[in-house]
């Protein structure tokens, strides 16, 4: 049985994302964006990186990307 973590993670609601790539213009050092411009998301948002972390899902255009906290 896999623990369960505590760590604040971002998530993309894949079927209402459609690339814009504003969260990557956002949180450059932080998501990334595959060859279609999708986002790739870290394992988790360091502590220090939360209040960014939440204005870039706050920002979406499409409101696909999602702070989680524990």
């Amino acid at each position: 049985m896999t623990a369960p973590t505590t760590a604040t993670r971002l998530r993309v609601d894949w079927p209402s994302c459609d690339a814009h790539g504003l969260c990557h213009e956002l949180l450059p050092d932080l998501i990334g964006l595959d060859d279609w411009g999708f986002p790739i998301l870290p394992e988790h948002v360091p502590a220090d990186r939360v209040l960014e972390a939440r204005a870039a899902a706050k920002a979406c255009p499409k409101l696909a990307l999602r702070l989680l906290q524990p």
